[in-house]
């Protein structure tokens, strides 16, 4: 009962009360770069997902045959030959996507978060709790892009996936999109603001 308590509590927390943007402050490059429109954003959080949950799964299998004083280079070449697969799949089935994210899906490799959990979760546990650790931090990492590309393609753009949502009478009686919204500035903004309800919501979580 014990360790089905641990992995509910290591695959739920990311995704508020211990989440790697808005808590741990990880990842913040990807978030500004790749949310000004909403799909980008999804399938970046996806590919993050999948990188995050198999190279966890594969540096926990490893972690007792891994010298220590080369476990860096090992997990950076876990996590760029998964980049690499991720990356080839995109440009064969969502080459579009794959041009807007363009090279920021390589830049997974050096994302702060996937360097964290493979140090401080993987290297230290089983692959089950490893791959449920890689999934939920990347679920919550996912949440935060999808917020902040819903509002900013939202209000930026007026669309939604590509779709337009705000509709023409709006505009005929002046409503006019906020160019600034798909600025990177904004991305930050927005995540603040992400970070400010969030910490109202969990009142343990403010400093005294």
């Amino acid at each position: 009962m014990a360790e089905k308590t641990n992995n509910k509590t290591v695959f739920f927390n990311p995704f508020s009360k211990d989440n790697p943007v808005v808590v741990q402050i990880l990842g913040i490059c990807s978030v500004l770069a790749v949310t000004a429109k909403l799909e980008p954003a999804m399938v970046m959080g996806l590919s993050v997902i999948a990188v995050l949950a198999f190279s966890n799964v594969i540096i926990s299998l490893l972690r007792s045959t891994i010298p220590v004083n080369i476990r860096i280079i090992v997990q950076l070449v876990v996590v760029a030959g998964l980049v690499v697969i991720v990356s080839q799949l995109l440009q064969a089935y969502a080459y579009d996507v794959s041009k807007q994210l363009s090279v920021f899906i390589g830049l997974i490799i050096t994302n702060c978060i996937l360097m964290g959990r493979l140090e401080a979760f993987a290297m230290g546990n089983r692959p089950w709790p490893s791959f449920l650790d890689g999934v939920g931090n990347g679920i919550g990492y996912t949440i935060i892009l999808v917020i902040v590309g819903f509002f900013r393609e939202l209000l930026g753009s007026g669309t939604l996936l590509g779709y337009q949502v705000v509709p023409d009478c709006l505009y005929e009686a002046g409503y006019e999109n906020n160019g600034l919204m798909i600025l990177p500035p904004m991305a930050l903004i927005v995540v603040a603001c992400i970070i400010w309800v969030q910490r109202s919501v969990n009142k343990n979580m403010q400093e005294k």
